[in-house]
């Protein structure tokens, strides 16, 4: 059988130097670059896309922003792929939005859709008014609440719904310091739906030194922190990823305080802590429950308890082997489930299974 052709999008513009940071060692594997080795895929960013659709696309961009632009793009070259595979519903909801609008087309798309959060009202609205789930071919998803939305309300087959780990570069973020052996340090990353106002209040006087990395290269959510009196012996920095990983490094705990969310929220930093060997402490919300085994690769604790965080964070401070048995256990899971290389196959076999099945019913 002839290899397919496929088309990986992706949200951003990839940056000129990745190839070159990523071999100097001072920034992780980027998930579309291992996923197109695999599948011999094109890849289309933004700029691709722009110098591609000319003033058009420069255009649409600045109006309606990189999904919309990014389906625009796919939809005009779909003739050349056999598959394209968007890398989250900001691309693909508009893609399937294309070719519902275009009933008159001869040339069907086989459209695989990476899924992150497919719940907010307006999505849903939008998913069953314009009845998109028939247009996506096969939906990956991280969180199984996102599955059970997807399979429950747009009645989409259980079979063209695939639950994935998230991924992790397990060579990048692999610990130089055991975590029995770190500093009474406890450290958090991110801004997506960050419950920081509870960590806060949980550490007041705790006997460690923490660290808040309150930054991200994607999300566009505030810094919950902000306005909020910062205890004595916390840090709010910005880091790069090399510093982040010597945060990890540094700290004996991470924690991932989240509000109530029903996707993956903070699922890049679980892994990223996980892969070092350290134990996470972390909210347990209905999006964030694929992850963590509580008591075996981390903790859970209720969501918005300062004191049950305070209690589970002290206890693993002083409890050297219980961080070294959930640390090597979180690592361990990491390699087997969450290595780059293992998502990059899992999503390559979903692609080729797409593309082989040919046509759907609509």
């Amino acid at each position: 059988m002839a290899e397919l052709r496929v088309l990986l999008t992706v949200s951003g513009s990839i940056p000129d130097d990745l190839d070159e940071a990523v071999a100097s060692g001072v920034r992780p594997r980027a998930d579309y670059r291992v996923i197109a080795e695999r599948l011999d895929a094109d890849v289309a960013d933004v700029r691709v896309a722009e110098s591609s659709l000319g003033w058009f696309g420069r255009g649409l961009n600045r109006l309606a922003g990189a999904g919309p632009l990014l389906a625009w793009y796919c939809w005009r070259h779909r003739a050349e792929y056999d598959v394209v595979l968007t890398d989250g519903e900001q691309v693909g909801l508009p893609l399937a939005l294309l070719e519902r609008l275009s009933p008159w087309t001869r040339q069907r798309l086989t459209h695989v859709m990476i899924v992150h959060v497919l719940s907010t009202r307006v999505k849903r609205v939008v998913t069953r008014l314009c009845r998109l789930a028939p247009l996506i071919d096969r939906f990956v998803v991280y969180a199984s609440q996102q599955r059970d939305v997807i399979v429950d309300e747009f009645g989409v087959p259980g079979d063209r719904v695939v639950l994935t780990p998230f991924m992790v570069d397990t060579d990048f973020f692999r610990a130089a310091v055991p975590a029995v052996e770190a500093g009474r340090v406890v450290c958090s990353a991110g801004l997506e739906r960050r419950d920081y106002p509870t960590l806060l209040d949980a550490v007041v006087g705790l006997d460690a030194d923490v660290v808040i990395a309150a930054a991200s290269p994607w999300s566009k959510r505030s810094d919950s922190s902000a306005g909020r009196t910062i205890p004595g012996n916390v840090r709010i920095e910005r880091l790069s990823l090399l510093e982040l990983r010597s945060l990890f490094d540094r700290s004996a705990v991470v924690v991932m305080p989240l509000d109530p969310v029903d996707f993956q929220a903070g699922i890049t930093t679980i892994l990223e802590a996980m892969s070092m060997g350290r134990p996470v402490v972390c909210s347990q919300t209905a999006g964030q429950t694929d992850t963590i085994e509580d008591g075996e690769t981390g903790v859970y604790v209720p969501t918005g308890d300062a004191d049950r965080l305070r209690e589970a964070i002290a206890a693993l401070l002083d409890d050297a082997e219980r961080r070294r048995r959930l640390g090597n256990a979180a690592r361990s899971w990491a390699e087997d489930h969450a290595d780059i290389d293992r998502y990059a196959d899992r999503l390559a076999d979903v692609v080729r299974g797409a593309g082989r099945s040919g046509s759907r019913g609509r």
